[in-house]
């Protein structure tokens, strides 16, 4: 399993937004610089951000994005399907239905447990947790 450069990214760019202080309105231009992310791209997963009420985007001179929440109320898990939709391992966990095999299948068994942990980590985690994380390794915003 791999996080999709979308998810990094995501994850970055509103850490960012952390550092800034959250409420801090703050140009995309800026954050794609500072995480060193193709802006562009960084635009289309803010919107999906935006959409799922993550961050909100202000538009002018002045624009740009800031967090809707308190980091502390915000999870890791919200933050990562805001940006891919519901995380799943196999397309057959949320669907049984999807495969004639999933109640001999003893790979699905064993990625649910996975997925459920996973999921529990992403639950238990906020932005702000991982905010104190970067601060604790000397990650700084200028």
């Amino acid at each position: 399993m791999q996080f999709t450069k979308a998810e990094e990214y995501g994850i970055l760019g509103v850490l960012y937004l952390v550092a800034k202080g959250g409420t801090a309105v703050t140009p995309l231009s800026e954050i794609a610089e500072a995480r060193e992310i193709p802006e562009k791209f960084l635009a289309k997963i803010f919107q999906s951000l935006a959409r799922f009420g993550i961050v909100r985007s202000y538009r002018g001179v002045r624009g740009g994005f800031a967090l809707t929440r308190n980091p502390a109320e915000i999870t890791v898990m919200a933050v990562l399907e805001a940006i891919q939709g519901p995380y799943h391992l196999l397309r057959c966990i949320p669907d049984p239905d999807h495969c004639d095999n999933t109640d001999r299948c003893a790979l699905r068994d064993l990625l649910m447990v996975v997925e459920k942990g996973l999921v529990e980590t992403f639950e238990s985690h906020t932005l702000a947790d991982l905010g104190e994380w970067e601060h604790a390794k000397g990650v700084t915003v200028i």
